[in-house]
């Protein structure tokens, strides 16, 4: 009976010590993304990045994106709503982290729809209709181009504006500052500058409502 109970207590701090420190490392994984973030501003957002809703908003979301990436598309219309409940309050900034293959010219082409004013709606239509064109984690770009046609684009020019350096030169840099912002999936959060250490809907919720009401 004494050895079960030396057995049991000493089972019990093992599980104790393996809790606490698996709690000490994300502190400590936590700790070193803050630190990458406030050491490397600039690569949050660049002058080049999509913005939807007010220029003076007192949120920021910033959303590192694969657009072939399932959550993202699932996460997409929870920002949305969270910006309908709060109009002129949160802006959402895009970046691009195309981690699935053939990403990144998918994002090539919502670029070149921007440059004819339907960035959004481009967006939109693709995370709706992804299932036809991400198929088994690759993403199919020639696959895209019916679904942006039905937006009225000129699409002679999209597929040319998708070969231009410039486009390229956009996408090639928020890849650059997603590594350096350790981002390695999708979507990535940073609310105001603070990063989501835990994903998910409410701890996304409950991040964004803490900087809205912040003095």
């Amino acid at each position: 009976m004494k050895q079960k109970t030396i057995f049991i207590a000493a089972a019990v701090a093992l599980l104790a010590l393996f809790v606490g420190g698996t709690l000490m490392f994300k502190q400590q994984q936590q700790a070193q993304v803050t630190e990458q973030v406030q050491s490397n501003q600039a690569a949050l957002m660049r002058m080049h990045s999509p913005i939807l809703g007010a220029i003076n908003a007192k949120v920021t979301i910033v959303e590192f994106l694969d657009p072939a990436c399932e959550a993202c598309a699932a996460f997409y219309p929870f920002v949305k709503d969270m910006m309908g409940k709060h109009p002129e309050q949160i802006r959402l900034v895009v970046r691009y982290a195309p981690l699935h293959q053939g990403a990144d010219q998918v994002a090539m082409a919502l670029e070149a729809a921007r440059k004819q004013g339907k960035y959004w709606e481009a967006l939109e239509a693709l995370l709706a209709t992804q299932a036809q064109w991400a198929i088994n984690h690759q993403a199919d770009v020639s696959r895209t181009l019916p679904i942006l046609a039905q937006l009225g684009l000129d699409m002679a020019q999209l597929q040319s504006d998708m070969q231009s350096p410039a486009i390229a030169a956009i996408v090639q840099q928020d890849i650059a500052d997603a590594q350096t912002l350790s981002v390695n999936k999708t979507p990535t959060y940073f609310v105001n500058g603070q990063p989501l250490q835990s994903f998910g809907y409410q701890q996304l919720s409950d991040l964004i409502n803490k900087a809205l009401s912040a003095p």
